[in-house]
């Protein structure tokens, strides 16, 4: 018996072939129809105002080949787009959901509780990727439902780490939020113990001036022959990329719930990351990596030098970081969605409740 194909249509940023950072929003374009949707998605434009009028005019010009749509919402400027393209949603009569991003969310919320609340309040379902998000804006809508980035495990070769052969791995755009300096500062300390140690940095510049930065503090602290700048990678080849480390480095000063963490994770690296936002929602410390304060370079590299010299903490935070990706495969978590996209439009514009079997506990 065929399952009735579900006509849906993702609104977010696909960005990837314009050299972004390729979004959750684009993987469930790939695996969507798979699980039985045609999927139409907006938008591709790197401009900002182009991308803004084009998905407006893609939810106009499609209204009738999609039955309901699914709209991601970030902070500051993106979070009008959201508004005006739920509004457009509205004005048609489709239902939507919302997909809640980004760690500076809750501080948006609180500077803007009215506009976050009316938004929430105006979709059929709104979801988040965290559980980080899921209790910091539980007070806008209660409902919230959590949904993780999904990964796909198999793709990701576990690979034991040890504490010999240090090479470290960091891996986001080159952006302030993500403090890439960070670990251009932490270098010195690690090579007193470990001359052999190497950093990849890798990543797309967004153009502020952490990607120059982080260069010129490389040379200043003479660490740069000791870490490459390699730019951005296809997503494909980021397994293989993560193949060749063994400790994973996040940095970041604002953080909800980055893939790049569990891809680390899925091939066995040893994450040490920054304590901030969602991350300690996501990793568990002592456990499956190691949480550090924010923007200190002395406790960072004290974590990576925990690593390099303690084997069975190495192994213990390998194996119990490849168990918790595991958890975070697709497979159940594109169901659920195929399932929330259906009764959503089945339901029209009422809120869609139930059982959550993605839930990661």
């Amino acid at each position: 018996m065929s399952v009735e194909k579900v006509d849906v249509l993702l609104v977010g940023n696909f960005l990837s072939a314009v050299g972004g950072s390729r979004g959750v929003c684009e993987e469930l374009a790939i695996r969507l129809p798979a699980a039985g949707c045609n999927v139409f998605t907006t938008s591709s434009k790197k401009a900002q105002l182009p991308r803004l009028i084009d998905m407006l005019s893609t939810v106009w010009r499609q209204r009738h080949r999609y039955a309901v749509a699914h709209v991601d919402v970030f902070s500051g400027p993106a979070f009008f787009w959201a508004e005006a393209v739920c509004a457009a949603l509205s004005f048609i009569g489709k239902p939507y959901i919302l997909t809640l991003h980004g760690g500076s969310l809750p501080g948006f919320a609180r500077r803007r509780p009215g506009r976050v609340r009316r938004l929430l309040r105006s979709a059929a379902v709104v979801t988040t990727p965290s559980r980080y998000l899921l209790e910091s804006l539980a007070g806008y809508r209660e409902d919230l439902r959590f949904i993780p980035n999904g990964l796909d495990v198999n793709a990701y070769s576990l690979r034991r780490t040890t504490a010999s052969g240090p090479r470290l791995l960091w891996l986001r755009a080159f952006h302030r939020v993500y403090n890439p300096a960070l670990a251009v500062r932490m270098m010195p300390l690690v090579l007193l113990k470990h001359p052999g140690a190497h950093l990849t940095m890798i990543g797309h510049d967004k153009g502020d001036g952490s990607l120059q930065e982080a260069e010129h503090l490389a040379a200043r602290l003479k660490v740069a022959r000791c870490i490459d700048f390699c730019g951005a990678v296809p997503k494909r080849d980021v397994p293989k990329i993560l193949s060749g480390a063994n400790i994973f480095l996040n940095t970041t000063n604002v953080d909800n719930a980055p893939v790049s963490i569990v891809e680390a994770m899925a091939c066995g690296l040893c994450v040490v990351t920054t304590n901030v936002g969602g991350i300690p929602y996501l990793v568990d410390d002592e456990q499956d990596g190691l949480l550090v304060p924010q923007d200190n370079p002395q406790t960072m590299a004290a974590a990576v030098l925990r690593i390099l010299d303690d084997a069975e903490l190495a192994d213990r935070l390998s194996r119990n970081g490849r168990q918790k990706a595991e958890q975070f495969d697709w497979s159940p978590i594109i169901r659920e969605w195929r399932s929330l996209l259906a009764a959503t439009a089945a339901s029209g514009r009422f809120a869609v409740t139930g059982s959550n079997p993605a839930a990661i506990r």
